[in-house]
């Protein structure tokens, strides 16, 4: 049996959010169970880790997509909140929920309870870099009982058991978190795969968890391998050395087997960020420049092998309800001629940068040049991979940022994508962006717990984003994963979270 892609979700389901009572079964009766004979999976994952796996860096998804560890709540096929440790759960007014917790063990053998989620959210909330699923809210947690928790946030947060799902908010044994406000996941987590090794940034190992709640893995292991470069991942494949690669190159998916071959629509969107806090691009008229000179378009089969749509907004295709709310951007700046452009750089070099883990940014970053170059600016990349850049990113050191994002990837919920990457507090303002119209549109939508009204305040918050043009959308990714046809129950994620969990295993 081949792997299936994943449902695409037609909505954020909010109604049942609000008012129902989501109850899973505690044995696990309704997981994959196996007789522990599985062989180990050799996985091949692109971004070596950041900061040691932490959950409040961006590797917080690598727990997820090996199922390491767990949150509260998760995110099933269609984007709606199912159970996780959290078996059920009920809004008890507009600012307090109450989550009844199911019968767990965190893989160093102690036990999940009330306070060890008190304990592990509270970290989050405190943590010197704050999660990006938190850039919005502020939680506060209590423990009423041994397995009852209760969540209240400041103002209404409509989509709270979606952001709970958020890789960045699995919880963790007391263990993992130290003085120093570090987090290790190793031997900590709750899911069916332990980490008992971590090589610096280019292996790991992990073993099955027998203690799971929801039963054991049919694997009986996970190797992983980080490959920063797609070619070196798509021959590693091809050559037998993993099971499974994630993120093939698109100029490589063509020279895979078309059985090993799994492409998998995505709420990716490859952008041009614009630093509008120093630099070249405080002036609005040089941004709408760098806006009229870009061609998205042409990037589609010259450098995603047809593996891409045209961007026609922050959110693309895979996010269904996206285009038939879209909203007419306007109130932009005219953009500088290209003299006007020269004048206005006083000779100073656009500073552009991009990172090698997704092989195509750079070739990007190649034809963007150009295109910026015709329009009167002097252009020099700087291309790294992405943990060497990731901390310049945030101080504004470059001017401009070939990026690829995963726009649903922390809640499920686009509302908070924006709050963390536009609003002038967020924690992923790479933009540098402060607008006081972004930050009213985004809040708005925040407060709005009707579904389709939120998301039409959600495309108001776009047109205003897209108005300052501190991002220029550029296409809408298609993701190739590749699978060796040995490999049986890989989970084939728009949302790129999940990936091996307790059915992956070899024939």
């Amino acid at each position: 049996m081949r792997p299936t892609p994943r449902r695409l979700f037609a909505a954020l389901a909010l109604a049942p959010l609000l008012t129902a009572c989501f109850v899973s079964g505690e044995d696990g009766s309704d997981a994959n169970a196996a007789d522990g004979s599985g062989a180990r999976l050799k996985v091949a994952l692109a971004v070596p880790p950041v900061q040691a796996l932490s959950p409040y860096s961006n590797d917080a998804t690598v727990l997820s997509k090996l199922s390491v560890a767990e949150g509260l709540t998760a995110l099933d096929e269609d984007g709606v909140a199912a159970p996780a440790l959290a078996r059920s759960w009920k809004q008890k007014n507009a600012t307090t929920w109450v989550f009844e917790l199911r019968k767990a063990t965190f893989q160093d053998g102690t036990e999940v309870t009330a306070e060890s989620v008190v304990n592990a959210l509270d970290h989050a909330g405190a943590a010197e870099t704050k999660p990006r699923v938190l850039s919005d809210v502020t939680l506060t947690v209590r423990a009423e009982d041994a397995d009852t928790v209760t969540i209240s946030t400041r103002t209404a947060d409509p989509v709270l058991p979606l952001r709970l799902a958020s890789p960045a908010l699995g919880i963790l044994a007391a263990k993992a978190y130290t003085k120093d406000g570090s987090v290790s996941p190793v031997g900590t987590g709750t899911g069916p795969f332990e980490i008992t090794e971590l090589t610096g940034k280019t292996k790991a190992a992990l073993d099955r968890y027998d203690g799971y709640w929801g039963g054991k893995a049919k694997a009986s292991g996970i190797d992983v391998t980080w490959i920063a470069d797609g070619t070196a991942r798509a021959n590693a494949l091809r050559g037998g050395d993993v099971d499974i690669a994630e993120w093939i190159p698109t100029a490589q998916a063509k020279l895979l087997d078309e059985d090993t071959r799994h492409e998998v629509p995505s709420v990716r969107t490859d952008s041009l960020i614009l630093n509008t806090g120093g630099g070249v691009f405080t002036d609005a008229s040089l941004r709408a420049a760098a806006r009229e000179a870009v061609d998205g378009s042409a990037l589609v089969d010259s450098v995603f092998g047809g593996y891409a749509d045209p961007a026609q907004g922050l959110f693309g295709p895979a996010v269904s309800w996206a285009a038939d709310k879209r909203v007419e951007v306007s109130g932009r700046v005219d953009a500088a001629t290209v003299a006007q452009v020269k004048s206005g750089t006083k000779g100073k070099t656009l500073r552009l940068a991009t990172y090698t883990n997704r092989s195509e940014l750079p070739e990007a970053a190649s034809v963007l040049q150009q295109q910026l170059e015709k329009a009167g600016f002097t252009v020099k990349q700087d291309v790294r991979e992405y943990t060497q850049m990731e901390a310049d990113l945030l101080a504004g050191t470059y001017d401009a940022l070939v990026f690829s994002r995963v726009t649903l990837l922390d809640t499920g919920d686009a509302v908070a994508y924006l709050a963390s990457d536009f609003t002038s507090d967020g924690v992923y303002n790479i933009a540098g962006l402060k607008d006081a119209k972004v930050d009213e549109a985004i809040k708005s939508a925040a407060a709005e717990g009707d579904a389709a009204e939120r998301q039409q305040k959600v495309m108001r918050a776009e047109a205003q984003i897209l108005r300052t043009d501190a991002v220029v959308p550029l296409v809408h990714e298609q993701a190739v994963q590749g699978i060796a046809t040995d490999v049986e129950g890989v989970l084939l994620d728009p949302r790129e979270r999940s990936l091996v969990d307790l059915g992956t295993h070899l024939k």
